[in-house]
């Protein structure tokens, strides 16, 4: 694979909902450039796109692939991402390095939350796209009802550059107003063909050509004039009116019979913008003193790149894909890490297709290409000249909105599993792990169920530990509502020295987790015991009486004691003080507590009801209610953590993957009485 000029370079993202066809796409134009021989097919397993085991057996993307295609000397780098929600993180670092994106919908399911997501995903970025309709030959498909739906989904920027020919079976090709010609499907390839005069496209024309003219003041009088536009001025206007993202071409076609292919990287090469065009040309980012810097995305200045996705192979290791901002990156040199303030050295380069990787000896200013072992590089890292230094910003993914247990199915591997799931981290952002040391649970994170269940597949293929999910444990506390008194008396007697340590101690519920008073006066305490009283006191509280909870919100006061001037040791105050605590906080009306989590939840306003009915069915509370800019409603809720642990799974359910959610911890509240004792039950069982 050569080298290219900028300006012959595009990279484009393909996104959508699960099962519009992507995949599929990446494959017709792998096809179409003669990469590769025979199309695969997703049902097969054989697509370049999606060769991980998992992704093979599952028949959808996990991970997002690098697909480089040379088409009539132009550089495509398509980066095919998952359409599963669960998976997100993966199109986030897509749309951060790639210019451009293809949002696929699958014409016979209409616009769906994939298509919505990504559409507002682009908008925040500032991105460029084209809609294309897929599957258009799959089933009726009422073309201006869709372009109708579209325009009131997105607004009034979507702009039709074709008219499908045929419906269902018949759909056979399509005109492209644009240039005036049909593009008909032969059975074999589509072919120019001349346009029926029978066929009114003056309308579709029309919106097209205003929006040209929208773009340029000449044109816009020449317009006005009633003048013809030449097909320079139309493609001009309309490349500078997607650049700017006031147009959004809507095309047709079937990625499986490769109708609408070749336009489509027609039209990413007329219309898309060249890595040096969006933004000035230039990157913004910051040096080391936080101070605003810029480079030009050009060959000729220092090297800059930004690592966006990163693989773990148990074979050849940590393979680090990044996207070169400026410059041009070499084999066998030495760069810079800025975010790790570390050296990295890099062996071999190479670009990547799928999984197949083609040797480089250099990788320059606006393409897309990958090396191993960098030893600190994670994803989201800038790579940079170590003489001229620049951090670009990182790449935001969401936080986990899922968790769940996890173990090893065998004990022996409790320490490799760690380990394992550390490089999943890596490999995955939006995935996390941590250990709860006080219910002694290993923790995982994602985006939903089956985003964690394909994590530990992935960990058994990879390094062959096998693990098992299970529920979250939920960690309860104990609290007391009433002031009691406990005297504490440790007394022992066998031979030797004995000991003795005598304590009253009083409890008070109060609002700091943990306080503790020392109110001994005339000595009856030395001073010397009282940090054991304390001590003792702090560990006894981790352990409550009600269902060896950690106890909090109470207040205790040592007030009078007596000591033995033989017998009296730390060990002996330690022991009467949790004596005490025992007696008195069993005394002191102890109550069970429960974690109670602060919920912000974006959901349309189709779903306000039921989503309202179900919090409330959860003892959540809507403490408020507003709106975005999407008019969106985010409500503000809290509710007990218990009765969310699984809210990712039935949001998504209820909202038809429309709703998120972001949470934390807020604040420990009483159990109601009646789920208290099934609690405390079941603990003691």
């Amino acid at each position: 694979m050569k080298n290219y000029e900028i300006s012959k370079i595009r990279n484009v993202s393909l996104l959508g909902h699960r099962g519009s066809g992507k995949t599929t796409m990446a494959e017709s134009l792998l096809y179409i450039s003669k990469a590769i021989d025979k199309m695969g097919t997703v049902e097969n397993g054989s697509t370049v796109s999606d060769y991980d085991k998992e992704e093979i057996k599952r028949v959808f993307s996990i991970n997002t692939s690098v697909i480089p295609v040379e088409y009539n000397d132009i550089k495509y780098n398509f980066l095919d991402t998952p359409g599963y929600l669960d998976f997100i993180g993966e199109v986030q670092s897509s749309v951060r390095v790639s210019g451009s994106s293809v949002i696929v919908l699958d014409a016979t399911a209409g616009i769906e939350s994939g298509a919505e997501r990504a559409w507002r995903m682009l908008e925040e970025d500032f991105q460029p796209r084209i809609i294309f309709l897929n599957k258009m030959d799959k089933g009726f498909i009422h073309y201006e009802k869709l372009l109708k739906e579209l325009k009131e989904k997105f607004g009034k920027k979507i702009a039709p550059f074709c008219i499908p020919i045929g419906e269902k079976e018949e759909f056979k090709g399509f005109i492209n107003v644009v240039e005036m010609k049909t593009r008909i499907f032969n059975g074999i390839e589509c072919v120019d063909g001349e346009m029926d005069d029978s066929v009114d496209i003056s309308e579709v024309r029309n919106l097209l050509l205003e929006a040209v003219a929208e773009t340029d003041e000449k044109l816009l009088e020449k317009y006005f004039n009633g003048e013809e536009f030449t097909i320079e001025e139309i493609k001009n206007g309309l490349h500078k009116g997607v650049v700017n993202g006031d147009i959004v071409p809507v095309i047709v076609g079937s990625a499986l019979q490769g109708i609408g292919i070749h336009t489509l990287l027609d039209m990413i090469k007329d219309y898309m913008p060249r890595p040096n065009e969006m933004f000035n040309g230039e990157r913004r980012g910051q040096d080391q003193a936080n101070e605003p810097i810029t480079r030009k995305v050009d060959r000729e200045q220092p090297f800059s790149a930004i690592v966006f996705k990163t693989l773990v192979d148990p074979f050849i290791g940590k393979i680090s894909l990044f996207k070169v901002n400026s410059g041009v990156l070499k084999k066998d040199t030495e760069v810079f890490n800025p975010n790790k303030n570390k050296k990295e050295k890099i062996g071999q380069i190479f670009f990547l297709r799928g999984n197949k990787q083609e040797i480089a000896q250099e990788i320059g200013a606006g393409d897309i290409g990958a090396t191993t072992k960098l030893q600190y590089t994670q994803t989201g890292d800038t790579l940079c000249d170590k003489d001229n230094i620049i951090i670009y910003r990182g790449i935001k993914f969401v936080k986990p909105c899922f968790y769940a247990g996890v173990e090893p199915a065998d004990k022996a591997d409790d320490e490799k599993l760690s380990m394992c799931l550390q490089k999943m981290t890596e490999e995955d952002p939006t995935f996390k792990m941590y250990r709860n040391h006080e219910t002694k649970q290993l923790l995982i994170g994602g985006q939903g169920e089956k985003h964690l269940y394909i994590t530990i597949c992935k960990i058994k293929n990879k390094f062959g530990v096998h693990a098992v999910l299970n529920d979250v444990i939920v960690s309860y506390r104990e609290t007391i509502k009433k002031e009691t008194s406990a005297q504490g008396k440790h007394k022992k007697q066998s031979g030797g020295a004995g000991q003795y340590g005598d304590v009253f101690i009083r409890f008070t519920p109060c609002d700091s987790d943990f306080e503790f008073i020392d109110d001994i006066h005339g000595g009856v305490v030395p001073r010397s015991f009282i940090p054991a009283v304390e001590k003792g006191l702090i560990e006894a509280k981790e352990k409550g009486v009600l269902a060896g909870y950690p106890v909090i919100k109470f207040k205790a006061t040592l007030y009078d004691g007596s000591y033995h001037a033989v017998d009296s040791n730390e060990i002996s105050f330690k022991q009467a003080a949790i004596l005490s605590f025992k007696k008195g906080i069993s005394e002191a009306n102890p109550v069970l507590l429960e974690p109670i989590m602060k919920f912000e939840i974006i959901i349309p306003e189709l779903y306000l009801g039921d989503i309202m009915g179900d919090i409330n069915k959860r003892r959540g509370r809507i403490l408020g209610m507003d709106h975005n800019e999407y008019g969106e409603h985010v409500l503000f809720v809290e509710a007990p953590e218990v009765e969310m642990l699984k809210y990712a799974l039935d949001l998504r359910a209820m909202t038809q993957g429309r709703g998120v959610f972001t949470f934390e911890f807020l604040r420990y509240d009483e159990v109601p009485n009646n789920l208290a004792q099934k609690i405390i039950e079941e603990r003691k069982s």
